[in-house]
């Protein structure tokens, strides 16, 4: 990619036009400090910029699920995240154990469901509610979309129609939809039944923002348009900018040229999504170090300029295109 490609890309993704959504300071409420707070897209909520991941607290150990848990509160983290495949249900399980119990009124609560289907979608929203132990749901999404044509077979199958009966009789509030496969994914589910949604979910980080399929470039203009709130996931490109990610103690793979930290840091990363129009960035996290470091960054935040953003993103080229990095982007995405 040469030097004018690489720059008309960049503009192209909003990173020199685009501004984060307002930071507002929030008043400590019944568990303590609370971090700070950004609007959901148009829905009159306001959320804290930081959630906790869900599918880490599915897979790591009880004892540190809680811990982890314990210290999101602790640290100001309002917004939690998970799905009914994390687990799948143990993640939902242990915050039906060691958050919702307690700390309903006070978090805002988002689940997800894989179902291709009016029937299964229902029976993982029932299952949901059963685990969360909860008679509600704050935002409920379709959950990873593969291509348009997943986009297609779920509305045909009735997905949205039983979320949004769901939605009538109360127990979801808000709705959304997720996917890190492909951008037009999320351009069909917009063209198709964009009115119907609240938020939507992608990966941002500097690798996709480089890409010709970056959700940066393609999503989040026309996600702006319409008022979505917009979570972003995968700022550490699920752990592909280090060397190595272990799961359960196990390495599931390695590399021998981690971005972090030869090239980015983990405050480059952090700041680089928050500098976008998001309102929250998720950060997976099976033990609490993981998550304090992050609140860290937060406390001291700052939005990075259009210059900081390009020279950042200038750091990648070479691993834009290379696939490694973004391994969980379709490998069909036209072009």
């Amino acid at each position: 990619m040469n030097r004018r490609n690489f720059l008309r890309n960049i503009s192209a993704a909003g990173l020199t036009l685009a501004l984060p959504s307002t930071l507002l300071r929030a008043a400590p409420d019944k568990i303590g400090r609370v971090l700070p707070k950004r609007a959901l897209g148009k829905t009159g909520e306001l959320v804290t910029i930081l959630g906790l991941g869900g599918f880490h607290i599915g897979w790591t150990t009880e004892e540190l699920a809680r811990a982890t848990i314990e210290a999101a509160l602790e640290a100001g983290v309002r917004f939690f995240d998970t799905a009914e495949s994390y687990g799948p249900g143990t993640s939902e399980d242990r915050y039906g154990a060691y958050l919702t119990p307690r700390y309903r009124d006070e978090i805002f609560l988002m689940t997800k469901s894989t179902g291709e289907t009016a029937a299964i979608a229902q029976a993982h929203l029932e299952d949901s509610l059963r685990r969360l132990k909860t008679d509600r749901i704050d935002l409920w999404q379709i959950h990873a979309l593969k291509s348009p044509e997943d986009v297609e077979n779920r509305l045909t199958a009735g997905v949205l129609d039983m979320a949004l009966k769901a939605q009538e009789k109360g127990l979801i509030r808000h709705l959304g939809f997720t996917g890190h496969s492909s951008p037009y994914a999320h351009l069909r589910m917009m063209e198709l039944a964009g009115a119907a949604f609240a938020a939507c979910q992608f990966p941002v980080n500097p690798v996709d923002a480089l890409s010709q399929h970056s959700f940066l470039k393609l999503v989040v203009p026309k996600a702006e348009k319409a008022g979505y709130g917009m979570l972003a996931m995968k700022t550490l490109a699920d752990g592909r900018f280090f060397a190595e990610k272990q799961v359960n103690a196990k390495v599931t793979w390695t590399t021998v040229d981690p971005i972090v930290p030869n090239h980015l840091s983990l405050e480059d990363c952090v700041y680089f999504a928050l500098s976008q129009p998001v309102t929250v960035m998720i950060a997976g996290a099976e033990k609490p170090e993981y998550l304090k470091d992050k609140v860290a960054l937060i406390e001291k935040f700052r939005k990075l300029t259009s210059a900081e953003l390009i020279a950042l993103a200038n750091r990648l080229q070479s691993f834009a295109e290379a696939g490694d990095v973004e391994y969980y982007k379709s490998k069909d995405l036209p072009g």
